[in-house]
């Protein structure tokens, strides 16, 4: 490539007094030199102020991060990398907190509960390694479960605890360490061992965090689909579609008395899966050249809201992880709540069902929760060795001489298979012969009235069926009430 010294026009020369006019009018250059020099101003000043905010954002940011980081207690804590082409796990942790401004998110403040430092809501969550998915899976604050030994952040020895319920980890772990770092890290190493995975990052929301997350982006849209009435939130909300700020939502996703449920922390994790999954349908809806503030006081909102192990306290890692979802579809975003049955011993406690197993192999081997990954594997690679196979080693009834009605038919006289159910593309369910409505994912029944999806064999609830819910139950905006 020639040189650029290799040019026989001479240029001017911007460091003197001596630059060579054009060979035109000289009122002509001043003018346009002035205009050029006016709009070189203007645009390195856009730079300079752009550059600025830009890194004035990612300061606020970062500090924010940095704020609520916690170290964990893990030797061998993984560190977030976005770029690996690695699967991201981690266990968010609801905190139940009574100080000022989740007291009044929490029902109020009662004696005695001025340090108290319960876990709310637990939810193992799985980025897929391609980022075309990611599972949710909560677990019941009222499980029985047996949680190995784990240190606090001083080292000191928690002995190992039987037939606890799930949550006591949290507020055992924490009353003995004295601090969040505590806490988060024996319920993720209970999480490990009830779970068989290996996970060693956690975030912590409370309930003012969550509500201003959902502040921040403007509201949510949440159906209703009863009318609601919960005297301890002041919460009266009419059937149908409401956009709800983060008080409001959060009290519904929290709320366990009043009309509207059961009073079960089970049916209330299924309304925890739904906001979640509404909320991030509600961010990936902003349009980032034109929400460009709004998305950023979600992302500092949400940060100031969170506390982040230190392995996933990197803004550059959390930003690249957020940009490697841009394209995420909600509908790619598998919630359920992991299967349980009553306990034996008490009917108000639950313990794993066997099927719970399948739910966590999923996980570990980053499979999305739904959906048989298995034969689409098969079809990539030419065939199946199981359901396809049987299918074509099962003997096929034949016309046969020694029967009269079998020779009497010929091959398009064969009785057709029976259809099978398809799912409506509208609510994304199977309707049965009977009516009754399954969800193709779960296999669960379907409330008609409420969404909700129960297990068929355990009965307990498992999830609720998002699209169902927004365009059949709530296809139209709520009456006021």
């Amino acid at each position: 490539m020639a040189s650029h010294t290799a040019k026989k026009t001479r240029e001017a020369h911007l460091g003197s007094s001596r630059s060579e006019r054009p060979r035109h009018s000289a009122v002509a250059w001043r003018i346009r030199h002035r205009a050029c020099v006016v709009v070189a101003c203007v645009v390195v000043a856009a730079l300079v102020f752009a550059s600025t905010a830009v890194a004035s954002t990612w300061i606020s940011l970062n500090n924010a991060v940095q704020d609520g980081a916690v170290k964990t207690v893990f030797a061998d804590e993984e560190k977030l990398d976005p770029n690996e082409g690695r699967p991201i796990k981690f266990v968010l942790i609801g905190q139940d907190t009574r100080d000022e401004g989740n007291a009044e998110l929490s029902g109020g403040m009662h004696d005695g509960e001025d340090n108290l430092h319960n876990a709310d809501t637990t939810m193992v969550v799985d980025i897929s390694a391609d980022r075309n998915f990611i599972n949710i899976v909560s677990i019941p604050r009222d499980s029985i479960v047996d949680v190995p030994d784990c240190r606090t952040s001083g080292g000191k020895e928690i002995p190992a605890q039987y037939g606890v319920m799930f949550n006591s980890v949290f507020s055992t772990a924490y009353r003995e360490g004295g601090d969040l770092s505590t806490a988060a890290s024996c319920t993720v190493t209970a999480v490990n061992a009830l779970t068989g995975m290996h996970i060693t990052n956690f975030v912590v929301v409370d309930f003012k965090g969550l509500a201003d997350m959902i502040d921040a982006i403007g509201g949510v849209d949440v159906c209703i689909p009863v009318d609601t009435v919960d005297a301890n939130t002041e919460m009266d909300l009419r059937k149908g579609m409401h956009h709800l700020d983060g008080r409001q939502a959060t009290n519904y996703a929290r709320m366990r008395h009043g009309t509207g449920t059961d009073g079960s922390d089970i049916m209330r994790t299924t309304r925890q899966q739904y906001l979640i999954k509404s909320v991030i349908a509600e961010a990936i809806s902003k349009n980032m050249f034109t929400q460009t503030s709004e998305l950023y006081q979600l992302a500092l909102a949400a940060i100031r809201s969170l506390n982040i192990s230190s392995g996933m306290a990197d803004t550059n890692a959390l930003v690249a992880l957020a940009f490697s979802l841009r394209h995420l579809d909600v509908s790619h975003v598998y919630a359920q709540t992991v299967p349980v049955v009553p306990a034996p011993f008490d009917p108000n406690r639950v313990v794993w069902a066997d099927s719970a197993a399948e739910v966590w192999d999923r996980l570990r081997d980053d499979r999305p929760l739904y959906g048989d990954d298995d034969a689409t594997a098969a079809d990539a690679d030419g065939g199946d060795d199981h359901d396809a196979g049987d299918a074509a080693a099962t003997p096929q009834p034949t016309p046969s001489d020694t029967d009269g009605a079998a020779s009497t038919q010929t091959p398009t006289q064969t009785p057709s298979a029976k259809p099978q159910p398809t799912v409506d593309p509208k609510t994304g369910l199977i309707r049965q012969e009977d009516g009754t409505l399954i969800d193709p994912n779960t296999n669960g029944v379907v409330d008609p009235e409420t969404g909700s999806i129960r297990d068929t064999e355990t009965g307990q609830y498992i999830g609720i069926a998002y699209q169902y819910l927004n365009t059949t139950i709530c296809s139209v905006p709520a009456k006021s009430a």
